[in-house]
């Protein structure tokens, strides 16, 4: 199993370059990075949200060390973090980064990511979501240091026919709303890079299509578990709007590590590169009620939900994922059942609201992955 002392062995020393790092996926990403010791650079908007666990683990410094003194870490490698605020959609601003940096590994994660928000403002969605994309390649394209580009979409990339079995990567692409079909186009746009030019090149591309991704740290707008422990925190009843939705909920750290090791197998090996979903077992992909129920379980006092169901537009019914491929090519497995995953983010989120060092809790999180 793929894990910290992994990359450390690895990312030590290496330039890595992570688009979106402002985001909660991405931050977490260069926690890890850099307590494994890697020179990170970071690209992407402001944070997306007020509050957001970027600032609060003083990620927006000019140029920031891992800097845990003492406990677990002590005598691990110290990596950094150069934070730097640009929009993906400027291609010559990115490419600036590119030639001062040169990266030699490169995590796609900047993104609109928001389903809900893709119907109101499609327009910008395909801007960042499709022409991001492009504009990340042509940087890649122009930069011979990079030897490994990861880039991230979504499991929502599949024509989706509420089949009860996992989307298998040769499955059709075609999301429906703005957001799954912009992510759609992504990764077509990938394919068709890594053939047309990349194919001569000693650079290898990937991309990975996680599922819904929970843990301490995500603030965003129409997510449920974000909305569950802002509910927690006013002292409500948590609103469901699909309580009979199955999704792939997954803790946060088992995609992350997951394209950790992608991008470093595929570095060592070009053959391992290609499409990778990354999912939890059938076991562990549950709906939305179920999700909620266990939250309130473990958060305990009297947590509660009520069903809001709404004519809102169009979000999928049912969705899951068959990650064969992944277990096959790496020997790859989900760490944590949901219960497990829930639990971290409940430790993570009354942390948090107590006020607590939540950098702290996320560090032994990410040791004990």
């Amino acid at each position: 199993m793929y894990h910290l002392d992994d990359c450390r062995k690895f990312y030590k020393g290496k330039r890595v370059l992570v688009t979106g790092h402002t985001g909660f996926k991405g931050t977490w990403l260069c926690q890890i990075l850099t307590m494994a010791g890697a020179a990170v650079t970071g690209y992407a908007l402001e944070p997306p949200t007020d509050p957001a666990v970027f600032r609060m683990l003083g990620m927006g410094e000019p140029v920031r060390g891992r800097g845990a003194a003492g406990g677990p870490d002590a005598d691990a490698p110290l990596g950094t973090l150069d934070s730097v605020i640009g929009d993906i959609r400027d291609r010559a601003h990115l490419q600036q980064i590119f030639d001062r940096v040169q990266p030699e590994l490169v995590f796609h994660l900047a993104a609109q990511p928001i389903v809900r928000d893709s119907y109101k403002d499609p327009v910008y969605t395909y801007e960042t979501n499709v022409m991001g994309t492009v504009n990340l390649l042509e940087c890649v394209r122009h930069t011979p240091s990079v030897k490994s580009v990861l880039n991230v979409t979504t499991d929502k990339v599949y024509e989706n026919r509420e089949w009860e079995y996992g989307y298998r990567e040769t499955d059709p692409l075609d999301g429906y709303d703005p957001y799954s079909n912009s992510k759609s186009c992504s990764e077509l746009v990938t394919h068709s890079y890594q053939k047309s030019f990349f194919q001569d090149r000693d650079c290898a591309i990937s991309t990975a299509r996680a599922g819904n991704v929970i843990g301490g740290g995500d603030f965003a707008n129409d997510r449920i578990i974000p909305d569950c422990v802002r509910a927690m925190a006013a002292g409500k009843a948590i609103g469901v709007r699909n309580p009979y939705s199955t999704r792939p909920f997954q803790h946060v750290m088992e995609p992350l590590f997951a394209y950790l090791e992608i991008a470093q197998r595929q570095y060592e090996d070009r053959s391992k590169e290609g499409y990778y979903n990354v999912g939890p077992d059938d076991c562990d992909c549950v709906t939305t009620g179920e999700l909620v129920t266990m939250f309130c379980e473990l958060w305990g006092g009297d947590a509660r939900w009520e069903n809001q169901a709404e004519n809102g537009p169009h979000e999928a019914n049912f969705l899951k994922l068959d990650c064969s491929k992944l277990k096959h090519t790496f020997g790859w497995r989900p760490r944590y059942h949901i219960r497990e995953a829930l639990e971290l983010t409940v430790e993570w989120s009354k942390a948090y609201l107590d006020g607590q060092d939540v950098q702290a809790v996320m560090e032994r999180q990410i040791r004990a992955f």
